[in-house]
């Protein structure tokens, strides 16, 4: 890719996915406006801004090749910076939303049934916002996870009834805690026939999307009720920096020996393994969550941001 058309594809994004101004982006890329406005009409011009933006600037192309060289990874986006003020809340949300929307978009065009498992999280529910409405009649969806929280209030899990809306879809959810109180309850509840229903749909899944938890301080799990402080805390000192699909996982990507893991209920590691698994996660606060996540060798394919890919590949 030359130089002018990466250029354009960043003005590109900055404009429609970053929602910034021509201003802003003429400030942000160091050239003028009238420039701004004749690389966003090239990118236009050329096909590569339709509902989505494709392509991504020269500088991503290379993260991506880094990252799936290091990971083993089939696949590999990384979305391009919007504004560093906003990349560690609304900025990164957005542009993966829209990229991680575009992927599975394309690959509800494969034809043929597909079973697709979805996790949770608040980037892959802006992923549902953005992806556009369909019919099929041989897709199913299906919950990773359990799907309930504390307090109701506060549960952010309804990708299922949203993906149920958008694609007209056969949807199943879990409907369990995504932490019994016990491992007793646990065993309980994975016994119950809806939950083995819905496990062993799991292990049906031609691709499974899943989103990536971080275990600091301002953790979304400890905000959305999944987690209590005193939780968090023995997850900490247990030695866990990020969670996939309920699992809490070491640097290593080795599953902790932690009771939580035991009161996980949903899809065991080992139902993932072997699937073409989608994580989808930026910011740079997910990190080092991200890096251990990568460590499972279950991450298939890949939608990060460009300021985390860079932390991603840095040799520390």
């Amino acid at each position: 890719m030359d130089p002018e058309q990466s250029l354009s594809l960043r003005a590109a994004w900055l404009a429609h996915v970053g929602g910034q101004t021509q201003e802003q982006i003429a400030e942000r890329l160091g050239v003028s406006r009238m420039k701004v406005q004749r690389l966003i009409a090239a990118a236009a011009q050329s096909g590569m801004v339709k509902f989505f933006v494709e392509g991504v600037p020269a500088e991503c192309i290379a993260l991506e090749e880094q990252l799936i060289a290091r990971h083993g990874l089939k696949r590999c986006t990384v979305v391009p910076a919007t504004d560093p003020a906003i990349d560690d809340s609304v900025g990164p949300v957005a542009a993966l939303a829209v990229a991680a929307a575009h992927q599975l978009a394309r690959a509800l065009e494969a034809p043929g049934p597909l079973t697709i498992g979805v996790g949770h999280g608040r980037t892959l529910a802006a992923m549902v916002e953005r992806l556009p409405a369909t019919t099929r009649q041989d897709l199913r969806f299906v919950s990773l996870l359990g799907s309930l929280t504390r307090r109701s209030a506060a549960n952010p899990y309804d990708l299922i009834a949203k993906l149920a809306e958008r694609t007209q879809a056969e949807c199943y959810f879990m409907p369990v805690p995504f932490l019994a109180d016990s491992r007793a309850d646990a065993q309980v509840l994975r016994a119950q026939r809806g939950v083995q229903h819905v496990l062993g749909l799991v292990r049906e899944c031609q691709l499974c999307v899943v989103g990536v938890g971080e275990l600091g301080p301002g953790t979304q799990l400890l905000r959305n009720h999944s987690v209590t402080a005193e939780e968090l805390r023995v997850l900490q000192a247990a030695g866990a920096v990020g969670e996939i699909a309920g699992c809490f996982v070491d640097a290593q990507g080795r599953p902790v020996a932690c009771e939580m893991n035991e009161r996980a209920v949903g899809a065991a590691l080992d139902d993932l393994r072997g699937r073409d698994v989608l994580a989808v996660a930026g910011g740079l606060d997910k990190a080092e969550a991200l890096r251990a996540v990568l460590a499972t060798g279950l991450i298939t394919g890949l939608i990060v941001d460009e300021a985390t890919a860079q932390r991603l590949v840095r040799v520390d």
